[in-house]
């Protein structure tokens, strides 16, 4: 089985929550020696900016994360490696590879020229807000509610010219369709389900589906219990239904994972990066041929970073 997996907050709990253990060990739900039976295994690891912590600080916290996940590739070399072009994207490793990106714009400081030195340290996927407002817009927890601002629109088009991922998750609903508006390239929503099937704001509307599938981006499944169901009880079946429910919306090409391990309470019946083999498995007992399935946990994602993030 090939996994790649648009979300998680692993390296953030492990260097900011737990003291600094290694990814060997890990965290709740990610580890490197539990996912070590994954053939080829491709993992965002998010950094999380907590609204709260903005300006200089944001990003002294950005560069530790940063830092220890630069460490975990220097003592692991045979199991963990961070990925910043398309060739290494390709490759066949025996171990997780690792590609960076940030949870918060406010990890930028409002200034324009840290897009640049994020794209530099190796991240290529920013998510533009948390739940509140930062210096890029307001999050889908804003009072609000209001798009982005100003520079927040300059971030999109620098991230546009550098081939960065922009990603809406967690971003307001207006902030939404500015990105579809001003956004040349495709983007994502990396750890989002389908409103209609869970009314929590984090997931999308129907309209915003289409529109994410109609631009060729990339929509990560969360397997969050409170963006599964309205009653916060969950199992794996009801990740099924929202796969099953967006590609009744056109999106077999866009579909894919977005796990958001480490960062929520996952479906009840999951234990963490060990349970996405009884996942795949529960995706052919519904009857999806094995290709499909393929496209979910890992080509439909690949094939994004190659095209318009990794091209070379």
């Amino acid at each position: 089985m090939d996994l790649f997996d648009l979300h998680c907050d692993t390296a953030y709990e492990c260097a900011s929550q737990l003291g600094g253990v290694d990814l060997m060990k890990g965290a709740h739900h990610i580890s490197l020696s539990r996912g070590a039976y994954i053939h080829r295994w491709r993992q965002i690891f998010a950094v999380f900016m907590p609204d709260e912590v903005r300006g200089v600080p944001a990003i002294a916290h950005y560069e530790r994360v940063r830092d220890y996940i630069y460490r975990q590739a220097r003592m692991f070399p045979e199991d963990f490696r961070i990925v910043k072009t398309g060739r290494s994207l390709s490759e066949d490793f025996d171990g997780c590879s690792a590609i960076l990106s940030v949870e918060g714009g406010s990890v930028l400081a409002g200034r324009i020229e840290r897009v640049q030195s994020l794209y530099d340290d190796g991240v290529r996927l920013i998510t533009l807000t948390w739940n509140d407002s930062n210096e890029l817009g307001d999050g889908i927890r804003a009072k609000k509610g209001r798009g982005l601002t100003p520079f927040g629109r300059k971030v999109v088009k620098e991230m546009n010219r550098l081939r960065m991922a922009v990603d809406v998750s967690h971003l307001s609903d207006a902030g939404f369709y500015d990105v579809a508006e001003i956004s040349s390239a495709p983007f994502v929503a990396s750890h989002s389900n389908a409103r209609a099937l869970c009314c929590n704001l984090r997931n999308l509307t129907d309209e915003m589906i289409d529109t994410i599938a109609r631009r060729g981006g990339m929509i990560g499944l969360n397997f969050f219990r409170e963006f599964l169901r309205d009653d916060g009880e969950p199992h794996m079946t009801d990740i099924l239904l929202h796969a099953e429910y967006m590609l009744s919306r056109g999106c077999e090409d866009c579909l894919c994972l977005g796990s958001d391990f480490d960062g929520c309470d996952i479906a009840l019946d999951m234990t963490g990066v060990e349970s996405m083999a009884d996942l795949y498995e529960a995706f052919l007992r519904l009857n999806y041929n094995e290709e499909l399935v393929r496209k979910i946990f890992s080509d439909n994602a690949a094939r994004y970073f190659t095209k318009y993030i990794f091209e070379e």
